[in-house]
């Protein structure tokens, strides 16, 4: 009798079922994503680990594990609190049928029993078919990461792997929450007293009247209407509302964190050093007084190149000799803080000494108009003004009154070790390289013939040497492969190194940004689908209760021309609340992220993505509105007197 029954009720409520083999599909499909896309990554740091990038410990491969499951766990509670409506509003539509059963001996279980078959006919092939798109779209995912990052350098290209486990894993995490999410509203369902389940009519009641005053402001009766439906419905919306609402959110709130993030990035690396290097190399534990190729690497054709090493120092400055400008900003102390030390009508201030090669040092002088002389110091004499400017925009005073012409360089674990050096001039401009330097700190330049007379003294030299390479020439990703190329010939004879490429870090860097949109946008769009498949559910499924409430409204003079225009302002309400909700967050959101990065609003709005914005915005509207002219013109169609005499569902 219940398998008769549950057969009859499928086949002649096409649009309740569909709602639910949506959902069910949705979130197989959610599922089986993660579940590959967290195996494929656990396999890829195998490989890792077995290729030899470092000796992953086990440990880390099982904490990945854990936190793959907890992921799982959590997205499936999600997924349940956001699906169990889809199931909630097949089966209350239904309460006044089954309370005429409870009336003539169908037990609570038996009704429960029915409502959970019914889901699980329903939800088995979309559950199959959701998990096997699920490892498309995986497959898909890592494939178009490979493509995104094949020049990426050290990195080992993802091979797609899958394992029997992972399957039977995602169809068990997708029947129980499918299974949860039919069982909460199957459970409340049979709870109903035989009394109460009759006297519901399935329509949609309002507990309490409230009246719309926006809606009706708009839209006069229509609106005011318009607007008690929805409260109505307002239980059976959430889900929508939820998914719409956190779809928008993580969309305008992803892009608009990836515009600002490419702004900055553009402002700290990519412009900001857009002439200072093309090819870099760090020689692994190399010393530059024993660097054996200096030579060799200047000799590249259409090349400058400049050979340095760091060290670190620090010295001591007079009171007298601070400049103006710091004095009449309250001194030293004042604008660098703990940053420098004061004692003795003196500063210990640190004194970051950059090595340089002697023919590079030598045009250096030349360019800054120091004194040409194998043993001297150029002072880089600028200080941050952390008073009148922020870091995003730096502003820089003299440091120096350029008075002194020596500066006493102090070894930072011995303070009693200390070498004296000639200042060969004071600038302003550091050297063409790819270097940030402190903002407090006196930086030194000097020649390797110099380091070589005081390296005993000062010593604390950075273990690895860096090579800085500008072409003279063309600029282009393939004459900087070249001169890379040639540079790695010659390191490669006898040094560990690695090698970097401005042209292809850029390439690399919009690569793993654009695969970072495509993911989190991918994970938007299903949430977005999860709403706009319960307004469908909603919309198609309540076809009995609206027209019941429509042939009352025609009853008393509304015309098919006034529904559908009730019809279209509780889609524009729909789909129109996430976008009023999201769009504060977001402009607030803006405000803060170029607030606390010192950005200039205006930058970030010339390159705002508000096309894709828009787009995302149309397709909600378009969806909602295609499943509300859906609904609407079945209603239309049916004979609304008839409503309401009839208990029967189409």
């Amino acid at each position: 009798m219940w398998e008769d029954y549950s057969k009859d009720y499928i086949r002649n409520n096409r649009a309740s079922g569909i709602s639910i083999r949506i959902a069910a599909f949705i979130s197989a499909l959610f599922l089986s994503l993660l579940c590959c896309l967290s195996y494929n990554d656990w396999n890829y740091e195998v490989e890792s680990a077995v290729l030899g990038e470092g000796d992953r410990q086990d440990t880390s491969q099982s904490l990945l594990m854990f936190f793959a499951l907890a992921v799982l766990l959590a997205v499936s509670v999600s997924l349940i609190l956001i699906i169990h409506n889809s199931f909630a509003v097949s089966m209350n539509a239904r309460i006044h049928q089954f309370g005429i059963f409870s009336s003539i001996g169908a037990t609570p279980g038996q009704i429960r029993t029915c409502l959970l078959q019914e889901a699980a006919t329903l939800s088995l092939v979309p559950i199959l078919i959701g998990s096997f798109t699920g490892i498309a779209v995986s497959f898909g995912l890592i494939k178009l990461v490979n493509v995104l990052a094949e020049d990426v350098a050290g990195r080992h290209e993802a091979v797609f792997a899958y394992h029997p486990l992972v399957f039977v894993i995602t169809i068990l995490a997708s029947v129980l929450t499918v299974f949860i999410s039919a069982w909460l509203p199957a459970k409340s369902l049979s709870r109903l007293t035989p009394i109460e389940a009759i006297r519901n009519t399935g329509e949609l009641q309002l507990k309490r009247s409230k009246e719309s005053r926006i809606l009706k402001l708009l839209f006069g009766a229509e609106g005011e209407l318009a607007g008690n439906a929805l409260t109505a419905q307002k239980k059976a919306l959430r889900t929508s509302a939820l998914s719409l609402t956190l779809s928008f959110l993580g969309f305008t709130a992803m892009l608009c964190f990836f515009t600002l993030s490419e702004i900055s990035t553009n402002h700290t690396y990519f412009e900001r050093y857009q002439n200072a290097w093309d090819v870099m190399a760090t020689v692994k534990d190399a010393e530059i007084e024993n660097f054996a190729y200096g030579n060799t690497i200047h000799d590249l054709d259409h090349t400058d190149s400049v050979i340095y090493q760091f060290a670190e120092a620090r010295c001591i400055v007079p009171e007298d000799s601070v400049s103006d400008e710091v004095k009449s900003l309250g001194g030293l102390s004042a604008i660098a803080g703990n940053a420098v030390s004061a004692a003795d009508g003196s500063y210990m201030v640190k004194a970051p000494v950059v090595i340089m090669d002697d023919s590079s040092f030598s045009k250096y002088c030349e360019q800054t108009g120091a004194a040409a002389a194998r043993f001297g110091s150029v002072i880089l004499n600028r200080i941050w003004d952390s008073r009148n400017s922020n870091f995003r925009y730096k502003e820089y005073i003299p440091f120096l009154s350029e008075s002194l012409d020596s500066i006493t360089l102090k070894n930072i674990t011995d303070s009693s070790a200390s070498a004296k050096v000639p200042v060969l001039g004071y600038t302003k401009d550091p050297p063409v390289l790819r270097e940030e330097y402190d903002n407090y700190a006196l930086v030194q330049f000097i020649s390797l013939s110099t380091w070589q007379q005081i390296r005993g003294t000062i010593g604390n030299e950075e273990a690895d040497i860096s090579i800085r390479v500008l072409s003279e020439t063309d600029r282009s990703l393939t004459e900087l492969n070249v001169i890379e190329a040639k540079l790695a010939n010659i390191l490669g004879r006898k040094y560990t190194f690695e090698m970097e490429n401005r042209v292809q870090e850029r390439i690399d860097n919009d690569a793993m940004l654009k695969g970072y949109k495509i993911v989190i946008g991918a994970v938007c769009v299903l949430l977005a689908l999860i709403g706009i498949a319960n307004v469908f559910s909603n919309t198609l499924g309540f076809i009995r209760q609206r027209k019941r409430e429509f042939a009352r409204y025609m009853s008393i003079g509304m015309t098919p021309a006034g529904m559908r225009k009730m019809f279209g302002i509780e889609a524009l309400a729909i789909a129109g609340r996430p976008v009023l909700i999201t769009l504060p967050l977001t402009l607030l959101l803006i405000w803060f992220m170029t607030s606390a990065s010192y950005l200039d609003p205006m930058e970030f709005w010339s390159a705002a993505p508000i096309i894709p914005v828009v787009l995302f915005i149309s397709a909600i509207f378009g969806f909602v509105a295609l499943a509300y002219y859906l609904g609407g013109r079945q209603i239309l169609k049916c004979n609304l007197v008839e409503a309401l005499q009839s208990d029967n569902t189409i």
